[in-house]
């Protein structure tokens, strides 16, 4: 071997031996123990489990005070901001509209034109939903309203992507078939659960569109003590 070539060759075998250890101590540790990475999985499966269920960082259960002051805004335009008034569901209940001094307030996102406020869209796995609303409720014997309900209506290809996304976060959804009330099909149903809330996935093949519902646990109880504080004040202020 010429004296050049010698050279080059032991510089290019020094070269790779001196990067052996940095590579060996930079690595990524998952790559260095493979176990490492099924632990960090389970482990966030596992607080996925004891905490609710969250839509792109709002979380079930979180307070409207803190819904509104928060620059989570997951709708287009991106101007958007929360618009919260008096739910259907109380004012169903005679509780005045357009107000925050009810039992019961849905939120949309919305944007201010020329003309006026418009409704946006929310926008979940990246597309712009039909239709969404958030729902928050006070407790018994508390002045706090917190979120107990999301709900998207979206198409029933993002739909498809979203349910093997979440699949992939949650695990294995269950699955079942439910009958339609206005045809004489079913309804693909997935759901995720865990300790204090779930996630319904809702495929309507007569519309080829899709509702996604986020929802805490023993929400239709809590509505319902809603309604009964509301009826019992209502008794005692007459």
């Amino acid at each position: 071997m010429k004296p050049q070539l010698c050279v080059c060759a032991l510089a290019l075998v020094t070269g790779v031996l001196s990067l052996t250890p940095f590579v060996a101590v930079h690595a990524d540790p998952m790559m260095r123990n493979p176990g490492a990475s099924k632990s960090k999985t389970a482990d966030m499966r596992r607080r996925a489990r004891e905490a609710p269920f969250a839509f792109r960082g709002i979380s079930l259960g979180m307070t409207l005070d803190d819904f509104q002051a928060g620059a989570t805004v997951r709708a287009t335009p991106i101007d958007s901001v929360p618009v919260c008034e008096t739910d259907v569901i109380a004012g169903s209940l005679g509780m005045s509209l357009k107000t925050r001094e009810s039992l019961t307030v849905a939120c949309r996102w919305a944007h201010q034109r020329a003309n006026g406020w418009a409704v946006s869209q929310a926008v979940v796995d990246g597309v712009p939903a039909q239709d969404h609303m958030l729902r928050f409720a006070r407790a018994s014997g508390q002045t706090t309203f917190r979120l107990y309900e999301m709900s998207f209506v979206i198409d029933e290809g993002t739909a498809a992507d979203l349910r093997h996304a979440l699949a992939d976060r949650y695990g294995a959804p269950r699955a079942s078939a439910q009958p339609s009330a206005s045809t004489s099909s079913t309804l693909p149903v997935y759901e995720w659960e865990n300790a204090v809330s779930s996630i319904t996935l809702r495929f309507l093949p007569a519309t080829r569109n899709a509702t996604l519902v986020y929802l805490l646990k023993a929400s239709d109880a809590w509505v319902k003590s809603v309604d009964q504080q509301w009826r019992t004040s209502s008794v005692d202020a007459s």
